[in-house]
């Protein structure tokens, strides 16, 4: 495996100079931290994830998932995190084991993230497209677009949609401590169900769609709400999930745009009190 410098903090204090605009002041104060980790499935390297290191084997969970990788729960059989060569966080599902444990490694573990499935994955794509997500994520994926519309009935109202963003900014608590840092969580339209934060908006998705695989939480016909820009891979992961409405505190692509209108889902940008802008989808809108 390969030597991976490594923080497992999510933030860090740092000193720097903060300049006012009429004098300059030495702060110590909390930095998001952005760490590379390498993921390993089933004695294959896979690829390397920028990402803030908190609920890393969901974020592998989700991943996985979302590339077609492994379908169910059913399909992993354990998930070792290596924090450093004497941590290792253990998720071993069928023993009800999801802690981490002190445990002698080697110094040249630390940063990885080794995945054993029960059965052997299919060939990996030889292709990957690196997206435009903070960080430089990685997909499989082609973006292409060519998946079915989705078929859903789910509606929500405009104020709504406002109430469950204050709701998102308010829980955002890395973000509060740090700043640098993309909230995301899934809604079934009343309340936030499971919150994300990372500095790389992709894997705050790749969180969520872990956790729900956890907790047995349905995706379909839910809302998904983040602080960063819909991109055509963000867009990707949603309707791989099955979430009709995408909102967001910023803007969409042209391309999440067009994708949008072609699988049937409502994407809202700039969901900011009192306002916001539906680009696609907008009979899901109840208008007061």
């Amino acid at each position: 495996m390969t030597t991976t410098p490594t923080f497992t903090e999510p933030v860090l204090e740092l000193e720097y100079i903060e300049w006012d605009g009429a004098r300059a002041t030495a702060v110590s104060r909390a930095v998001i931290t952005e760490t590379p980790w390498v993921m390993y499935l089933d004695g294959r390297e896979l690829l390397t994830m920028m990402c803030t290191p908190t609920r890393l084997h969901c974020l592998a969970l989700g991943f996985l998932q979302s590339e077609g990788l492994i379908e169910t729960l059913d399909d992993v059989w354990q998930i070792k995190v290596f924090l450093d060569e004497h941590r290792v966080y253990l998720f071993f599902p069928e023993a009800g084991i999801a802690e981490e444990r002190r445990m002698a490694t080697c110094p040249e573990a630390g940063g990885s993230i080794v995945v054993q499935l029960k059965r052997p994955a299919a060939a990996l794509p030889e292709r990957r497209v690196l997206t435009s997500g903070c960080g430089g994520g990685i997909t499989f994926d082609t973006l292409s677009g060519d998946r079915p519309p989705l078929q859903s009935d789910k509606r929500v109202r405009a104020s709504q949609v406002i109430a469950l963003m204050r709701e998102l900014n308010y829980q955002a608590g890395l973000y509060r401590q740090s700043r640098g840092v993309h909230t995301s969580a899934l809604s079934d339209g009343e309340e936030l169900l499971v919150l994300a934060e990372d500095v790389g908006r992709h894997n705050t998705l790749d969180k969520i769609r872990g956790e729900v695989l956890l907790s047995g939480i349905s995706t379909k016909d839910r809302l998904l709400l983040t602080s960063g820009r819909i991109s055509s891979e963000m867009l990707t992961k949603a309707r791989k999930m099955e979430v009709p409405i995408v909102v967001s505190r910023t803007s969409p692509t042209a391309t999440s745009v067009r994708l949008a209108q072609r699988w049937n889902i409502t994407l809202i940008g700039y969901a900011r009190a009192p306002q916001l802008r539906v680009y696609t989808g907008s009979e899901r809108i109840v208008w007061e």
